[in-house]
């Protein structure tokens, strides 16, 4: 019972079956069809091989939502050389009703303004990526993927004398609890001695996070007067990086420059000094790293393969016809039938047989 059983199960299966075989006997194989065959499998190679390197790529996704975090106070990193002496220079931040929020942790260390050879090929490079970041957005998520979690690598040492230390390097972070107001960096001296040509090495909102470049990074301003006015007007937004190197809250932000010379008797009026107006956006984006599924790349893989296979073979197909019809192969006699051949051998024997004499006259005889 059990081996009945067991053979009517192999019956029904085999009944099934959906991928029926032909016999060997039954199957012609062709040069024109091998040469397709090869052509076809060489494109599933190159394809499947493309596709692998797809899936093993990644992509940043952007969300938006609304910012509910009203309670954490926002830290400022800078990083800034100003032509000036640091007993000249003093540096706070205000909220929008002119009150002094931060002025420490900023270290105030004298440097020369300019810049060591390998110092100044770094800031070329850093003033050319920010060049393409304006030109080509996309580049920004090939920075989110290279940030990396940790301290930001300390500056280079640099070959300073004592006696051509006639900049300030400000440098450090400040936590302010305002979202709105503004940073700035004024003078203690007379106008006269005002010089207020900077670099902004760094500046950011946030997390400090190495491997981020920010919009202000690298820029440079040279005061052809004294008694000058730049202002950086920055709008930030809240910013959740989740990459497969780090998970970190941080800040992105726009600027907007302006600068301009006070002149009180031609009616340009303002003070002196360096000034960054901050406003918080109130939408936070959310960047989270992305990857293929692993079945989404085995259904594109196997699309791949069946239709490479199914497309060969109707183009094997179509131009097998059109060789056919373009050749004339119906007019060589190949295709024609075979009742037609003994026809032809009876008319062939009958105009091959002479024909007979013609009868004698009687007559003459």
């Amino acid at each position: 019972m059990r081996r009945l059983t067991k053979k009517k199960t192999l019956t029904l299966v085999k009944e099934l079956d959906a991928f029926p075989k032909v016999p060997e006997s039954y199957v012609e194989s062709t040069a024109s069809g091998g040469t397709v065959s090869l052509i076809a499998f060489t494109l599933m190679a190159v394809l499947a091989i493309l596709e692998f390197f797809v899936y093993t790529r990644t992509w940043m996704r952007y969300e938006y939502e609304v910012d509910k975090d009203f309670s954490s106070k926002l830290r400022i990193n800078v990083d800034i050389t100003v032509a000036m002496r640091c007993q000249y220079i003093g540096a706070d931040v205000l909220d929008l009703a002119e009150t002094m929020v931060a002025s420490d942790g900023l270290k105030y260390e004298p440097v020369n303004y300019e810049l060591s050879p390998q110092q100044k090929m770094w800031h070329m490079t850093l003033l050319h990526i920010q060049e393409r970041l304006r030109v080509e957005h996309a580049l920004q998520d090939i920075i989110f993927k290279a940030a990396l979690k940790g301290d930001p690598p300390a500056p280079d040492q640099r070959d300073d004398s004592i006696t051509s230390l006639t900049a300030c390097r400000i440098h450090g972070h400040m936590s302010i609890p305002h979202p709105r107001g503004h940073a700035h960096l004024a003078a203690l001296v007379s106008h006269d001695s005002y010089n207020f040509s900077h670099r902004i090495d760094h500046l950011s909102f946030g997390e400090a996070i190495p491997g981020i470049i920010s919009p202000l990074d690298g820029t440079e301003k040279i005061s052809a007067e004294p008694n000058h006015m730049f202002q950086y007007f920055i709008t930030i937004v809240p910013t959740k990086l989740n990459t497969y190197q780090i998970s970190a809250e941080t800040h992105q932000y726009s600027v907007t420059e302006r600068e301009r010379a006070i002149n009180h008797a031609a009616g340009s009026h303002g003070v002196s000094g360096i000034f960054m107006k901050y406003d918080i956006s109130s939408l936070m984006v959310r960047v989270t790293e992305q990857h293929m599924p692993f079945w989404q790349f085995l259904v594109r893989l196997c699309g791949i393969v069946g239709g490479i296979f199914s497309t060969t073979g109707m183009l094997h197909s179509m131009i097998g016809c059109l060789v056919d019809v373009i050749c004339c192969r119906f007019q060589m006699g190949i295709y024609k039938p075979l009742t037609e051949a003994p026809l032809n051998e009876q008319e062939t024997s009958e105009s091959s047989v002479p024909p007979p004499p013609p009868p004698e006259d009687l007559s003459q005889q």
